[in-house]
């Protein structure tokens, strides 16, 4: 699964990397959780990108509250064209959101060791998600959401969890975000695993389990 990350880039190296035009306010996060705003990339029909600024955590358009979002944080790239709390997204609602680490735990002797897991010969990470708009029929308040898609996770991060996010290369991004592609067939062949060789881990402090510690500190090495 990816159940936090973070994205301390500067601006400027985001927006090149996802040929983005327009000025990005950003400040660093080193422990982003979900039900949190994040930065997500999408394309509108013209093929211009631009960023946005989603919950994470999606929340279906016909939900009748926003609780479905605390769950929905990932969606499984195996059924993300069947479930219905995906299936119109998938097709017409693609997104990618940047970082620059994620995190995982690996369980021993009975307690949890987090690990940083970043881009070995990149500086950023792309992940590929969905997005939906919910609409609160009472108030007429509404949220942004979205859910980063997963995988079965590849050699290097299974030592930790049997999940990944799906990590796409930039070569990629055009086809994803595209609005006019909804054949499933196509997109699903981006849901691979990325290759071990991307990755670089490291055990990092155990303060990044709690996400109000969102320092530098938490994704620096230390001793297992």
């Amino acid at each position: 699964m990816c159940g936090r990350f973070g994205l301390w880039a500067e601006p400027q190296t985001i927006q090149d990397h996802f040929r983005l035009q327009e000025p990005l306010p950003l400040e660093p996060r080193y422990n982003i959780a979900p039900s949190q705003e994040i930065l997500a990339v999408g394309q509108d029909e013209s093929q211009q990108r631009h960023p946005a600024i989603l919950r994470w955590g999606l929340i279906p358009h016909w939900s009748k509250d926003t609780k479905s979002g605390y769950k929905m944080i990932n969606a499984r790239a195996e059924s993300l064209w069947q479930k219905p709390a995906y299936k119109s997204a998938a097709k017409r609602r693609r997104c990618l959101v940047p970082a620059s680490c994620f995190f995982e735990w690996k369980r021993s002797d009975g307690s949890k060791q987090p690990y940083c897991i970043r881009p070995k010969r990149r500086e950023l990470f792309a992940f590929a998600a969905i997005w939906e708009r919910w609409k609160n029929s009472e108030t007429g308040e509404t949220i942004f959401s979205c859910a980063i898609v997963t995988t079965p996770a590849n050699e290097a991060v299974s030592i930790l969890h049997d999940r990944m996010p799906a990590i796409l290369d930039r070569p990629s991004f055009d086809l994803w975000l595209d609005r006019t592609v909804r054949e499933s067939t196509e997109l699903q062949e981006l849901l691979s695993p990325c290759p071990s060789d991307w990755l670089d881990l490291h055990p990092v402090s155990k303060r990044v389990n709690s996400p109000k510690n969102d320092t530098k500190d938490v994704v620096q090495p230390v001793d297992a």
